[in-house]
């Protein structure tokens, strides 16, 4: 997806000739609701739709695949103060948009419902970095959690009764979590956090259930929290119906957590500015996240490991046979980068620290696969640096180093190598 900040709008052409010219084959965008629909429904606005065409287009006709989420962080502001996903009104919306999307552009022929889940119920309601900026509200978190598991399924099932041309899933982003120190105490704490943070999730999805030893662990957690969660008659039928109809699976993977026990109230400081050593969660009646100092992280207190992607990879093959097959949809590291001051076009920015955590993340990824987990994809994150909610311009992901202020492309040793690393497998 693309933020208001990165004219994406007016350059695609030239981004989309860039990731040919890189070896990309395929390319995830995402559709605004509110570009297509401003207040989330209602009559579409033509010039949007247009906007579509022409990307799609524009990607097809340079032989790159787009694979497009109808949900990037971007409910219309119309819906988002009527309740957001905690409105099941707006799931009907939702599903009508998508029915829209599925009519309009028979082009596309991947797509995914929603994109991370959990990091719209937890940093809108639990870590408070996304708006509405609530703080440990576990009852609004949960419920987000299962009415979001609630669209996607609605959307799956309308894709597959209607028999679309084409393939659909959703998008995690799954975080192992792993005690530390290795005691049963922690051992509970860091199964209480995977449970909030990834089983639910996965059992929702690929289940169609909650199984017990998830409820349990979730259960706790909302007791200690005063907190509840609202299953309405029905729900589950509807997500044991979409559970086996998933064509594929988006996993995100950008690091794991390390937990501890912890008997307090709940506290937390995010890190957004790459102020190293700033971040501290501590979550009442889960755990609280601490440092393994055997493992690297980076200015935003992100672990760098790449066997977490390969244990999770393992876990979602065996656990969740439903996922059938695993694309890895986000992965990439996140740099403090600065142009040379006599950057010209023929400048290229070094970048060998996010060479080696995608080298190291691809063996991951190699691994699994060659233990027979049908992983049959990779996207870089991202094409270019953007714009974050979380952490404004100064953390870079990009292949392409952006100048914010005059929109200028310059190319990334990551770039090279990562082309280089495409042509092998042409």
């Amino acid at each position: 997806t693309r933020f208001l900040t990165l004219p994406f709008y007016h350059l695609y052409p030239e981004d989309i000739r860039l990731s040919k010219k890189y070896g990309l084959n395929a390319i995830r965008v995402s559709i605004s609701w509110t570009r297509i629909f401003p207040k989330g429904y209602g009559q579409p606005v033509q010039a949007g739709v247009d906007y579509y065409h022409r990307l799609f287009k524009e990607c097809l006709d340079n032989g790159i695949e787009p694979y497009v989420s109808l949900h990037h962080f971007d409910s219309p502001k119309t819906l988002f103060d009527d309740g957001d996903w905690l409105n099941r009104k707006n799931i009907d919306y939702f599903v009508d948009y998508a029915k829209f999307c599925f009519d309009e552009f028979p082009e596309v022929k991947h797509w995914f419902t929603i994109n991370e889940l959990i990091s719209l119920a937890y940093s809108q309601y639990i870590q408070g970095n996304f708006p509405p900026n609530h703080k440990f509200d576990v009852s609004s978190a949960i419920q987000a959690e299962h009415n979001e598991l609630l669209a996607h399924a609605r959307v799956v099932n309308l894709f597959k009764d209607h028999g679309y041309n084409g393939k659909i899933g959703l998008i995690h982003v799954l975080q192992p979590v792993y005690p530390y120190p290795k005691t049963p105490e922690n051992q509970h704490a860091a199964d209480l956090s995977d449970a909030f943070m990834n089983a639910f999730l996965l059992d929702g999805t690929f289940k169609g259930e909650y199984t017990a030893k998830t409820m349990k662990l979730i259960n706790e957690i909302l007791d200690a929290n005063d907190a509840h969660l609202e299953i309405e008659p029905g729900d589950m039928d509807i997500l044991k119906k979409a559970s086996t109809r998933n064509d594929y699976f988006g996993m995100n993977y950008y690091q794991p957590s390390f937990f501890a026990a912890y008997n307090g109230e709940s506290t937390n400081h995010f890190n957004g500015t790459g102020t190293k050593g700033t971040s501290s969660f501590k979550f009442k009646g889960v755990g609280q996240a601490v440092k393994n100092p055997d493992i690297p992280t980076t200015d935003w207190d992100w672990n760098i490991y790449p066997e977490g992607l390969y244990d999770i990879l393992q876990r979602v093959s065996s656990e969740y046979p439903n996922s059938k097959e695993i694309f890895i949809t986000e992965n990439g590291l996140g740099l403090k980068e600065d142009l040379p001051e006599d950057a010209n076009e023929n400048t290229i920015i070094n970048d060998d620290k996010r060479i080696d955590f995608v080298d190291q993340h691809l063996a991951a990824i190699l691994k699994a696969r060659n233990e027979g987990v049908n992983v049959n994809g990779y996207f870089i994150w991202s094409l270019q640096d953007q714009f974050s909610w979380a952490n404004g311009y100064n953390k870079r992901y990009g292949l392409f180093f952006i100048d914010f202020a005059t929109q200028k492309r310059y190319i990334k040793k990551s770039a090279l190598w990562y082309k280089a690393l495409a042509d092998t497998m042409k």
